[in-house]
């Protein structure tokens, strides 16, 4: 069967993005501090041995907050770097759809958020050593993160097709980043119960990424939450395409 043109650009751009990432240091450097850092907050601040429970919720607990740091490093250079070097000029003229560009490349970050992943599984493998965890809710709170990573690798990717300097993309994307999070901080819930009552609060609450990944860090499947996540990607690569769209139009 014959490929349709905008799903093989696509392929095309997500493995040109693949291999960008693996012949320089972004991705191993990404992985590499990535595992450090999860592994010191896991062991150090999290007491994963003192807690003597087999499960991994002090992993996960730290996940939207590293996440908010490392992957819009990630997800900075994916427009910003094509803008700086020029090449940006040379893919905007391929008779490829946008959706396919932003695609490609949202896809080639999201993997390397992917492996970064997958390469924690020999913590899972070391609770069911050391104990008997729910491995349905450890599935569930990994597909839960890995969602999330989508999330906030989508909102990189959009600030990073605003601006053509890689800094200024990850200031933005942390910054956007930080407040989805910290919506669903309990001081800031105390904070918008007593200005606008408990209510309101509770709805902004619902716009929180920690709200809804903290659902699926219990093993709780939630189609909302996972609305709410698909949504968020689905929003900010769409203001990606509007941005490379702008470009193309220019």
């Amino acid at each position: 069967m014959k490929k349709r043109p905008g799903l093989a650009s696509m392929l095309a751009i997500y493995r040109r993005e693949l291999l960008s990432y693996l012949t320089t240091p972004t991705a191993y450097v990404f992985v590499a501090v990535f595992l450090f850092a999860i592994g010191l907050f896991t062991f150090q601040v999290g007491g994963f041995f003192e807690a003597r429970r087999a499960d991994l919720t002090g992993f996960f607990a730290f996940h939207p907050w590293i996440f908010m740091i490392f992957l819009p490093a990630v997800a900075m250079r994916l427009w910003a770097e094509e803008s700086r070097s020029g090449a940006i000029e040379l893919l905007l003229t391929l008779p490829a759809p946008t959706w396919s560009l932003v695609l490609g490349k949202f896809l080639a970050a999201w993997t390397i958020a992917g492996v970064a992943l997958l390469l924690t599984l020999p913590l899972w493998i070391t609770v069911n050593i050391l104990g008997a965890p729910d491995n349905a809710a450890i599935f569930t709170a990994y597909l839960a993160s890995l969602l999330m990573a989508g999330a906030y690798i989508a909102i990189g990717s959009a600030m990073s097709a605003l601006t053509n300097t890689q800094i200024v993309a990850f200031v933005l994307a942390v910054l956007v980043s930080f407040v989805l999070t910290a919506l669903g901080l309990p001081l800031v819930l105390d904070f918008f119960s007593g200005a606008i009552g408990g209510g309101l609060a509770e709805a902004v609450a619902r716009f929180s990424i920690l709200h809804h990944f903290d659902a699926a860090q219990r093993g709780v499947v939630e189609f909302r939450s996972v609305f709410y996540f698909v949504s968020l990607i689905a929003l900010f690569i769409g203001f990606t395409a509007l941005a490379v769209d702008a470009r193309r139009g220019g």
